[in-house]
């Protein structure tokens, strides 16, 4: 996530900071301004921002678990903010293992939110759109006798459902492995089944399959008898020229929002790298030089992207294995896979 600044004093603060670390103002993020203020308390739950003594706010409905920083306004009817009112089924919080998870979880949400702000993306809630609005089940694994059925993540018609135990990391870790998954993470998860819900509101409904179906194949293809192939078989040889990943070769469904989900990925990183002033020009290796001179959020193309996102994963992914850690980013971007990931980002800016 970028940087921001307290708009009290100057000092530099991060998307999820609840305090100024200079000045001691409260901080809350504002999701209309995409924006962190300082803040000042007023009577009763209110708030006010330093620099607006007019204006009047409170914190989402989840601050009081310490789970979101993220204001609302102070006559405003609904108790949650924009990206907490998605949601339905939450973790226990009954218990410091539900707290923690719903932490993760909501952190991860709020970063997915930004995202979709950003692009002024739809995101109806189930009170907007009844019947294929966005919402959350963040859902516990049942106990059967001795046994333990893991939860399911997945989506159908805007209900994205999410495994809490994934919010652990030794759970993720072994989820990860036990699919041969190179990468797994809550964030990922979100980005990847929000991209279905996507699909959904940008192609299915405005009618706009022609285009898809030249770059990512025809969805009409059986998609449980596609998926059971793809757990029997494993993905088509050499997958790597023309899907993100094992996965996205399944189905042009899962393909779509893998690349969703992967264009979000380079998107917010290359903005964080360009937050941070980062570039990378290795000495003798020219061709590797690169450096985020532009607004990734508005891309001209995702070639641009691509040209900065390459050397700069290849530096961090290098950065990782000299503290002993897996890459970041590890996977391939062929020319097909660029090629869907600017339809992603003409399909992006159209909306």
């Amino acid at each position: 996530m970028r940087l921001f600044t307290c708009d009290h004093c100057g000092q530099p603060v991060h998307f999820d900071n609840r305090q100024c670390v200079r000045c001691g103002h409260q901080l809350g993020f504002v999701p209309d301004r995409l924006a962190i203020y300082a803040l000042e308390a007023e009577e009763g739950a209110n708030w006010h921002l330093v620099a607006e003594p007019s204006s009047h706010v409170r914190f989402c409905a989840n601050a009081e678990l310490d789970i979101c920083n993220w204001l609302v306004d102070a006559d405003d009817p609904q108790p949650f903010c924009t990206a907490c009112r998605h949601n339905r089924l939450v973790p226990n919080t009954d218990t410091q293992q539900g707290i923690d998870r719903w932490r993760r979880i909501g952190q991860a949400e709020r970063h997915l939110f930004y995202s979709l702000l950003r692009w002024n993306l739809p995101h109806p809630d189930r009170q907007q759109d009844p019947v294929g609005g966005l919402v959350f089940d963040f859902l516990e694994d049942e106990v059967q006798g001795s046994n333990v059925v893991p939860a399911r993540t997945g989506h159908e018609e805007g209900l994205i459902a999410i495994r809490a135990a994934e919010a652990d990391d030794v759970t993720r870790e072994q989820a990860r492995t036990s699919m041969n998954e190179p990468y797994r993470t809550l964030l990922g998860h979100f980005r990847h089944e929000t991209g279905h819900f996507i699909w959904n509101k940008l192609v299915r409904d405005r009618g706009r399959f022609d285009a898809f179906r030249t770059v990512f194949g025809d969805e009409r293809a059986d998609y449980g008898m596609a998926l059971q192939s793809h757990y029997d078989n494993g993905p088509p040889p050499n997958w790597q020229e023309n899907f993100i990943s094992a996965y996205a070769s399944a189905h042009p469904w899962e393909d779509f929002a893998e690349c969703f989900a992967h264009y979000l990925h380079i998107v917010d990183t290359l903005e964080t790298a360009r937050s941070f002033g980062l570039a990378v020009d290795p000495f003798g290796y020219h061709e590797m030089a690169a450096e985020v001179d532009f607004n990734p959020y508005r891309a001209e193309s995702a070639d641009q992207l691509v040209s900065a996102w390459i050397p700069l994963s290849v530096a961090i992914n290098a950065i990782q294995r000299s503290m002993g850690q897996p890459d970041s980013y590890p996977f391939i971007l062929s020319p097909p896979v660029v090629a869907k990931l600017d339809y992603v980002r003409t399909l992006i800016n159209d909306a």
